[in-house]
């Protein structure tokens, strides 16, 4: 297997934009991404394209990636679609750079792209909330969530405060990142204060409906000084799992810790190392137990965590310095490459006014979907400089 870099990511901002079409959101993220590796058009070999949600909700039915990506210049070339609910984005990238690493092409492009906001909103919404069999009952992904952390504040003896605390957290990092769809920072009193969802969750809590696209560009180690003199950014890991096998009188491990444990082999790491993270906070809280499930700290230790200020940009551990989903956005399939391009911004020291000091290895947790009481699909990439 030969080494992958990444060596150019771009992305449009995330927001509402009835204007735009899929297309026109697609074409932008890739441009941006060839600008930043120095790549022409026609050395893109294949490409692997993230969407979640047009067949529902835009006038594109099918073969989504060739409509975006023939709206941008490309033709003849492989095009696969990716579907894995809010992991799609990650699972385009695993697919792109196994192509390079298998030595089946020199150079790849990943593309996550989603347009949730159309003429009927409440259509989007409701087509989101398909992704849980619980639907049916009335039971949105708030509900689900609302319940889990329910439990799991019972157990460790966290708070809504604590909670409000990330949100506002994640509110100041979205705040700098201009890409994000809000950029108002947020005191943790506006948190509580804001209309409850599902107790504990407040709305400033919950991540939102947005349209938006994010790009990579992947290609050999040995190619990549072809093309720019940038810091290459190692792919070292990325592990996707969406199921395990549970045995008789063996304790469940869930997806999060299962695909963290696979990428932290491969990489030669463990979580000690990591120096930046994004991660899928669905809903904002949702940030503290991935701390636990991804070895960030020890279980029952997240509140600690927080209330120490690791996570923040300039703590030990800086998490979602982008501002997360509920600051940043979450167009699904174009999430997981979103935080790609933060990992790679970060590492290469160009993140502006929310870098991380001097990081030199960086992972990213997208997760999604929902089956019986777990996500239906995680992705964890680690990135080394």
């Amino acid at each position: 297997m030969r080494d992958v870099v990444i060596i150019g990511v771009g992305m449009t901002r995330f927001g509402k934009f009835l204007e735009r079409s899929l297309q026109d959101l697609g074409r932008e993220a890739v441009w941006n991404a060839l600008e930043d590796a120095g790549v022409p058009p026609e050395d893109i070999q294949i490409a692997y394209v993230a969407n979640s949600l047009a067949y529902q909700l835009t006038e594109v039915k099918g073969t989504v990636g060739q409509h975006v990506l023939a709206n941008a210049g490309f033709f003849r070339i492989p095009v696969i679609n990716v579907e894995n609910a809010c992991s799609s984005g990650s699972t385009a990238l695993r697919g792109a750079c196994l192509e390079v690493a298998s030595g089946n092409y020199d150079v790849a492009l990943a593309l996550g792209v989603e347009k949730l906001f159309c003429d009927d909103t409440a259509k989007s919404a409701l087509a989101m909330a398909s992704g849980t069999p619980y639907a049916k009952f009335g039971f949105m992904f708030p509900a689900l969530y609302s319940m889990e952390l329910k439990k799991w504040m019972e157990k460790y003896s966290v708070t809504q405060l604590h909670f409000a605390k990330v949100a506002a957290k994640n509110s100041r990092n979205g705040s700098l990142n201009p890409n994000a769809q809000f950029r108002k920072a947020l005191s943790v009193e506006e948190i509580l204060n804001s209309r409850v969802i599902a107790y504990p969750l407040t709305l400033y809590m919950c991540s939102t409906m947005g349209d938006g696209a994010a790009a990579a560009i992947v290609c050999t180690r040995d190619r990549a000084r072809r093309y720019t003199s940038k810091p290459l950014v190692h792919v070292a890991a990325c592990e996707l799992v969406s199921g395990t096998v549970n045995l008789p009188n063996q304790p469940h491990v869930n997806l999060e810790a299962n695909a963290a444990g696979l990428a932290y082999q491969k990489a030669g790491i463990g979580p000690e190392d990591i120096n930046v993270a994004e991660v899928h906070d669905g809903m904002a809280p949702a940030e503290m137990w991935i701390y636990e499930k991804l070895g960030l700290c020890k279980e029952g230790e997240a509140a600690r965590m927080v209330d120490e200020g690791m996570t923040e940009i300039t703590g030990p551990i800086p998490v979602n310095p982008s501002g997360g989903l509920a600051a940043k956005g979450h167009p699904v399939g174009a999430t997981g490459l979103a935080q790609v391009a933060e990992i790679v911004w970060q590492l290469r020291g160009e993140a502006g006014e929310r870098q991380v000091k001097n990081p030199r290895i960086g992972l990213t947790e997208n997760a999604g979907g929902w089956v019986i009481d777990d996500n239906a699909a995680c992705a964890v990439t680690i990135l080394k400089r």
